[in-house]
């Protein structure tokens, strides 16, 4: 139910999503939908977090490889990217945005998802320093914080299918950042 809730997020947007318009997708009715979800924020934030569970299984694969930090460094810069415009995770990010200034709970809810991936990335480049891949004295929650900022940025603008944003082109300026923010030894 909440990757079809994703998807029809993705393709039109929460503003013009109706309840009866997904239950119909789903052969449900729009009563149960709102039974379970019981608003519109809610299915967003329900169909979120689905979507981030299974990005956190993966991060914790990542860094459970035997790679170098170099390597799962760049790893977890692909997973964080979109795959290309109007990619339905991203677009939930985006709908999710839009909503947080005004409501407590989904800022909440998006401080406690972008934590995960400020954790997993911090413990990332913790490590690699602890081995000597990394420069040490590397301020790593600040170096964590700037790489996961740009990415956002770069994130967005693929997500939008802005000129000279593409998914390769976003990967590549990623790498740089991330080889400028975090300096090999």
């Amino acid at each position: 139910m909440l990757e079809e809730a994703m998807t029809a997020i993705a393709e039109d947007g929460l503003a013009t999503l109706t309840m009866s318009a997904l239950a119909e997708r789903l052969g449900t009715s729009g009563g149960h939908i709102l039974y379970y979800f019981g608003s519109k924020d809610r299915l967003l934030l329900a169909a979120l977090r689905w979507s981030e569970q299974q990005l956190a299984t993966e991060r914790a694969e990542l860094l459970s490889r035997r790679v170098t930090a170099h390597r799962k460094l760049v790893l977890f810069v692909e997973l964080y990217l979109p795959r290309g415009p109007r990619d339905p995770r991203w677009t939930l990010w985006i709908e999710l945005w839009a909503r947080t200034a005004s409501n407590e709970a989904l800022r909440a809810a998006q401080q406690e998802i972008d934590d995960g991936w400020q954790d997993d990335l911090e413990s990332l480049l913790a490590k690699g320093v602890a081995q000597g891949r990394f420069a040490a004295g590397l301020d790593v929650p600040a170096r964590a914080s700037e790489l996961l900022a740009l990415l956002d940025g770069l994130s967005t603008r693929v997500v939008l299918g802005q000129r000279d944003a593409d998914r390769t082109t976003s990967l590549e300026r990623a790498r740089t950042a991330a080889a400028l923010l975090i300096p090999h030894t």
